[in-house]
């Protein structure tokens, strides 16, 4: 439930608001309340936030807040709040600033001395750290790799050095190319998981070495959001080191 303070306070108030990755079910009491109550909410995408918010019969003014326009809403979202306003943003799924919008805007928030309030839910990155079955005790987050070669080379080089789990997202379509990089990097008898469709009606989660999963992904059309998680502090047999 929104806390008391969070409705009631003078003036203005910035929330952070995390939203389902898949399943619509998964959207927690707290997110419900304070979308309903705030005047407007930036959205990502517009449209596919229109379909959570008639899930659970929201009826509020939208805004694009996006990768593309961040810069130039950011000063205008601020002074909003600051004139008043409970402003609300939301991205496509999970939680804003984790490989989404977000992190400009609650630095200037800042910076203009408006704390942001933020609204935990559910997560692909701790969703696929839990499913893969790999070490959990340590792990570092890469988000998504960089498309252009030679960035995207270094970035290889730097997950196959990493004494700890590691969590990629990773477009579909350069599902395949991934699993092949990260197999000529960091070995074939690394293991690796790959999380598919997240708490949807095809989630799917495969488990193996980056070899087994390389053949496994070679000739498939991947479709869905995906999520890999490798580790080298497994052996072939899958012992901790």
């Amino acid at each position: 439930m929104t806390s008391q303070n969070e409705m009631k306070r003078s003036g203005g108030t910035l929330f952070l608001v995390s939203t389902p990755i898949g399943n619509l079910d998964d959207m927690t009491f707290r997110a419900v309340n304070v979308l309903r109550e705030c005047d407007v909410i930036f959205a990502e995408d517009t449209r596919r936030t229109k379909i959570l918010l008639a899930r659970y019969e929201i009826s509020k003014r939208l805004e694009s807040y996006h990768s593309f326009n961040e810069h130039g809403r950011t000063p205008e979202l601020l002074a909003r709040v600051q004139a008043g306003e409970k402003i609300a943003l939301v991205t496509d799924a999970g939680t804003p600033c984790v490989a989404d919008p977000g992190f400009l805007l609650v630095r200037e928030a800042v910076k203009a001395g408006i704390e942001p309030q933020i609204i935990p839910g559910v997560s692909s990155l701790t969703f696929a750290v839990a499913a893969s079955g790999l070490p959990s005790d340590k792990f570092v987050f890469y988000g998504f790799l960089p498309v252009k070669s030679g960035r995207r080379a270094a970035r290889i080089a730097e997950i196959a050095a990493e004494d700890k789990s590691v969590v990629v997202f990773e477009s579909p379509y350069r599902l395949a190319k991934l699993i092949r990089e990260l197999r000529d990097a960091a070995g074939p008898n690394t293991h690796a998981a790959i999380i598919r469709e997240a708490t949807k009606i095809h989630e799917e989660v495969l488990r193996g070495t980056l070899g087994e999963l390389a053949d496994q992904t070679a000739e498939r059309v991947w479709k869905g959001e995906c999520v890999v998680v490798l580790s080298r502090r497994t052996t072939a047999s899958g012992s901790e080191d």
